[in-house]
């Protein structure tokens, strides 16, 4: 959706295609895209294509860029998207790393969350993340999510597959 939303540090907005530049200091980051579903990027022209693939009107979907309002700086992006499997809307979020140990995930998700809790009908919130993968195990919980179940994922490519865990929220 097109939105932009503010909370102390960020304004969390749209990503346009003329900032792939700063979406590729995230994207072909090892480090960043090591658990992230999609392999990692390689050219930053392939972060230009997939912004200009994002849908900013597709309903029930809320994917919006983290901007540092001191600096004017993209430092992220992530929002939920609604999982009608679940009844439940599904947080997705990355950052750049030296950005990481900030408190920035959680206070853009919850932002976001309490737009779309003001605008949609939120029942639960989930996260899906490699058990590995303890920061994000971390963001989950300060945005009271708790496990509810193991699963697994394999990134888009088939490179890897990850044993992993859903928390959830019931609102």
């Amino acid at each position: 959706m097109r939105v932009t939303i503010e909370t102390e540090r960020l304004i969390l907005r749209n990503i346009v295609p003329d900032e792939y530049e700063a979406m590729f200091k995230w994207c072909g980051d090892p480090q960043v895209a090591e658990y992230m579903i999609y392999p990692l990027y390689t050219k930053s022209e392939d972060c230009r294509t997939y912004i200009e693939s994002i849908n900013p009107d597709k309903p029930k979907v809320y994917d919006l860029c983290f901007v540092l309002k001191e600096t004017g700086e993209i430092i992220g992006m992530g929002g939920f998207t609604y999982v009608e499997e679940f009844d439940a809307w599904e947080v997705g979020y990355n950052l750049r790393r030296d950005m990481w140990g900030n408190g920035y995930v959680p206070e853009a998700m919850k932002g976001i969350l309490e737009y779309i809790r003001e605008h949609e009908d939120v029942k639960a919130i989930t996260g899906t993340f490699a058990v590995e993968n303890i920061k994000s195990r971390r963001v989950m919980e300060k945005l009271g999510m708790s496990y509810w179940k193991d699963t697994e994922y394999e990134k888009l490519d088939g490179s890897r597959k990850y044993k992993a865990q859903i928390y959830r929220r019931d609102f």
